[in-house]
Parts: C-alpha cells; sequence; structure tokens
C-alpha cells in the first residue's frame, strides 16, 4: 500500500478517474491553489475588459485605433522593463514575499485609478482641445495624441495587461510548480484550468451586472456619472478577490507548505529549463528547419490575424454601443462566451483527438477565423459601400457585423485554448531532445513576441501612412487581405506539418518497437 505522499492516477476507477482525480487529503492544497488561479483570472478578464472599454469609448478622442500604439510602444517595451525588475526584486525578496509585494503594488494602482484617478481625469489629462490641436498640427500621429492624452487609462491598459503575464504567468505557475509533485501535476492541471474558467464565467457575469447597475443609478440620478460608478463597483470587486488571493497565499503558506505529506522542498514539478535564445539565433534556428518554421507560422499567424480582426471588431462595437456601459457590458458577454465555449471546446477537443488525426484537429481553429472574417470584413465592406444606415435581410448591417465579430472572437479564443495550443504542443513531442527544447524555445521567443505585436505593427503603420482621423474600418480591404492571405499560409503550413508530423510519429514508434 503506498503511501499518502506517493498516491498515483492509477488508483482512481470510472468516472472519478476521468472527473475528480483528487484524493481527499489532496484537498487541503489543490482547491486552495486552484481558487488562486480563479481570482486572477477574475481580476484579469475584469481589467482586461476594462482597458478596452476606457481607451476605445471612453478616453477623449480615442478609439480602437489607438489600440495598435499602445500594444507596440507602450506594452511591449513595459513588459520588458517589467521584467528586469522583476528579476531584480526576486534577487532582494524571497518568494512569499515577492508575491505580496507585486500583487500588492497591482491592486494598489488598479484601486488607485477607480477611487482617485479616473474621478480626476478632466484635471490630470489633456483636454479635448490640446488633442485635436495636437492632432491637427501633426496628423501622422492623430491617434497617438489620445494615447499620450488619455495617460491614466494608457497606463491602465499597460498594466491590466501585464497582470496576465506577470501574476498568471509567472508568479502563479512558479508557486504553482514548486509546491506540486510530477505525478500530482498529471491530474492537478487540467482541473487547475477548469477552475479558472469558472472565474471567467464569473467575471463576465459580474461586468454585465455592474454595467446594469449603474445604468439604473442613472435612472435616479441623471447627472451622475454611470461608467464612473460601473468603474467603482468593478474596483471594489478586484480589491475583494485580490485581497482573497493574497489571503488563500497566506493561508497556504502557514498551513500546507509546513504540511510534510503536501510539501517537500525541492521535490515540486520542475520546468525544463528554456535556453536563453536571442532574436538572431531564435531566427537562425528556425530557418534550418522546415518543420520548426511551420510551428511558427501557426503561432505568427494566429496573432496577426486575432489581432486584426479583434481591433476592427471593437471599433465597430463602440458605434453600435456609443455609451461606455453598453459597451463594457458587451465585453462581460464576450468573456462569459469565451469561457462557456473554452469549457465545451476543451470537452469536445477530447473526442476530436481520438476520432480524428492531428491535422483535422489543427485545421479547425484557422478554418473558423477563415469563414468568421470573410462574413465580418463582408459585412463592414458592405455597410462602407451603401452607407452607415445599411439594412440586410432585416437587420443592420453594423449589428450583423458586431454579433458576427462576437461569435468569431468567443469562437477562435476557446479553440485556440484547447485545440490550437494542444495541437502545436504535440507537435514538438516527435522532435528530437535537443531540437525539442530549442526549438520550442526559439518559437516561443520569434513567432511568440512577434504575432502579439506583429498585428499592432500593421495597424499602426497603416494608419500613420494615410494619416489624419482614419478609422480602421475604412482600411478592411487591406486588412480584410491580409488576414485571408495569413490564414491561408496557415492553413497550407498544418497541411504540411501533418505529413512531417506523422512520418516522425511513424518513425519514432517503429524505433521504439524495434528497441524492445
Amino acid at each position: 500500500m503506498s503511501k499518502e505522499g506517493s498516491v498515483t492516477p492509477e488508483e482512481f476507477t470510472g468516472w472519478r478517474k476521468i472527473l475528480w482525480p483528487i484524493h481527499n487529503f489532496e484537498l487541503k492544497k489543490f482547491l486552495p491553489t486552484g481558487l488562486m488561479m480563479l481570482c486572477i483570472l477574475f481580476i484579469y478578464t475584469l481589467v482586461r475588459d476594462l482597458k478596452d472599454t476606457l481607451m476605445v469609448s471612453k478616453a477623449v478622442c480615442g478609439g480602437a485605433e489607438t489600440l495598435g500604439f499602445l500594444k507596440l510602444y507602450g506594452v511591449t517595451p513595459s513588459a520588458i522593463i517589467f521584467m528586469i525588475l522583476f528579476v531584480k526584486l526576486a534577487n532582494i525578496f524571497e518568494r512569499e514575499k515577492l508575491f505580496y509585494v507585486i500583487v500588492t503594488f497591482f491592486l494598489a494602482f488598479f484601486v488607485t485609478f477607480g477611487f482617485v484617478l479616473y474621478p480626476l481625469r478632466d484635471v490630470l489629462h489633456m483636454s479635448e482641445e490640446t488633442i485635436i490641436s495636437l492632432q491637427q498640427s501633426i496628423p501622422t500621429l492623430h491617434w497617438v495624441w489620445p494615447v499620450v492624452g488619455n495617460w491614466s487609462f494608457s497606463l491602465f491598459y499597460i498594466l491590466a495587461e501585464l497582470w496576465g503575464s506577470v501574476v498568471l504567468s509567472a508568479l502563479f505557475w512558479q508557486f504553482a510548480n514548486e509546491i506540486t509533485k510530477v505525478h500530482e501535476s498529471k491530474r492537478f492541471y487540467a482541473l487547475f484550468g477548469m477552475i479558472g474558467n469558472v472565474g471567467l464565467l464569473a467575471s463576465g457575469s459580474v461586468i454585465i451586472f455592474c454595467a446594469n447597475l449603474a445604468k439604473q443609478t442613472a435612472a435616479v440620478d441623471a447627472s451622475s456619472d454611470t461608467f464612473g460608478t460601473n468603474l467603482f463597483y468593478q474596483m471594489a470587486a478586484v480589491l475583494f478577490f485580490g485581497a482573497l488571493l493574497l489571503g488563500i497565499y497566506r493561508w497556504m503558506n502557514k498551513n500546507v507548505l509546513t504540511d510534510p505529506k503536501l510539501y517537500t522542498p525541492g521535490e515540486g514539478t520542475k520546468k525544463k529549463s528554456k535556453p536563453k535564445l536571442g532574436m538572431a539565433e531564435s531566427f537562425k534556428y528556425i530557418m534550418t528547419s522546415p518543420y520548426l518554421l511551420m510551428i511558427a507560422v501557426l503561432v505568427l499567424a494566429y496573432g496577426i490575424s486575432i489581432n486584426l480582426v479583434e481591433a476592427v471588431w471593437k471599433g465597430q462595437l463602440k458605434e453600435f454601443c456609443p455609451d461606455s456601459n453598453d459597451y463594457n457590458a458587451w465585453m462581460g458577454r464576450l468573456s462569459l462566451t469565451t469561457g462557456s465555449v473554452t469549457i465545451l471546446s476543451a470537452v469536445a477537443a477530447q473526442n476530436v483527438f481520438r476520432k480524428f488525426s492531428w491535422k483535422v484537429a489543427a485545421m479547425i481553429t484557422p478554418i473558423i477565423l477563415f469563414v468568421t472574417s470573410a462574413l465580418f470584413y463582408g459585412f463592414i465592406m458592405y455597410r462602407n459601400g451603401v452607407g452607415a444606415d445599411a439594412q440586410l435581410m432585416g437587420f443592420s448591417v453594423l449589428f450583423l457585423a458586431v454579433l458576427v465579430g462576437f461569435i468569431q472572437n468567443s469562437l477562435s479564443k476557446g479553440t485556440k485554448y484547447t485545440l490550437f495550443d494542444s495541437t502545436k504542443q504535440m507537435a514538438y513531442i516527435p522532435l528530437d531532445p535537443e531540437l525539442k527544447v530549442k526549438g520550442q524555445a526559439a518559437v516561443e521567443i520569434l513567432a511568440g513576441r512577434g504575432g502579439k505585436s506583429g498585428g499592432a505593427f500593421i495597424q499602426s503603420t497603416l494608419l500613420m501612412i494615410v494619416g489624419g482621423g482614419a478609422k480602421l474600418s475604412s482600411l478592411v480591404d487591406i486588412l480584410g487581405t491580409i488576414v485571408m492571405i495569413v490564414v491561408i499560409f496557415w492553413m497550407i503550413s498544418v497541411a504540411g506539418l501533418s505529413k512531417k508530423f506523422e512520418a516522425l510519429t511513424a518513425e519514432k514508434a517503429a524505433a521504439e518497437k524495434e528497441s524492445k
């Protein structure tokens, strides 16, 4: 009979093995860790949807066109600076204190923004007249001036983006890898994702509730700032879940990390250290391997295509919902729907992988993006040609564009988190150990960063070339063509990679059979 600390998943049978492979004594560690992930994703969803609402719908002279400039020239350099600071702080503070310092910093800013900076925005920000004057004097930077003029909104946008990469990707997973043993991770980690998606569902519901509650306040007091009320409620929710996160983390350090049955220092799961490859070395590594190059195309294509479509959709949503509370409520519905689609997609993915080939599973995400992008851009082109009040099948074309974009965002992200990410990781399996480790690092460094900033670069460059107050919706002919070409290359790469993947898998299976 095995000791409690070394129980293996084989001890579970039937539905318990599939749905809840957790031993009762492990609940003391598993549930608090899962709740930490829920709190982090709850806060991330709230601030992520608020950041878009602020810059697109609430910022003076703002719009979806500002997002490309913010991502490229704000988020990217800030992420680099923050990671440098993170390493320095890690050398100063021990792990537990580092968690408190960084999480408290983010929470302090979010609360200060909601309770102080936003109410004082008219005093702290540039006036509308100043921003318009700068736009007229330097039209090439037309969409840069709202980013600078609404500086506290821009800072909120940047820190909301960093919350996901710093608190979730760095702090949480470092902690989870430290306290979770290898045999536990095989059972725990998938369920952490499911619990995290509950946070996504909960946050979407809270966003909708707060937006509707703020509008009800306006019915009583027409002079009140309804979005300010909405923001106040949501920042109060951020503060509550942030305090809950810190409380759970403190409790685990006192009660779980002191329990030898649940935690032994040095026995946690360890991620394989990725080789420190520079951008130039990563590019060279990928270009010398056609197999890695095709994986890189997949990652790059997803990042560029989703970025280009999402930005245009947010611009259309602003036209459809000029009221900031309505806009924010739609973003909440998107988060709620995306969470539901992700959970359903995770269940469906198991059947897809079991009944169909890798190629079929990998093709689903680009096919969804291709079809929905064609419809989405088609509606906008039709509206640009016929007029802003264009109707089709008894519906406003603007509404149809917003609806298709909404469906596209939820479906593409839901399948990305399940089918796309899974097939991408599976593609590395047949590679030899060195190519697997170095190749994955190279793809994530080059294609991962390129995909995130590539779409932003295309948007911002086109807007600067056209100049003036050009909107993304006026560039759909160009943007739509780019997206279609990118997704076609994506599907071609899937087809080519599938052949190589199957061949390498067969070779590996044959070699293992001979060695037995």
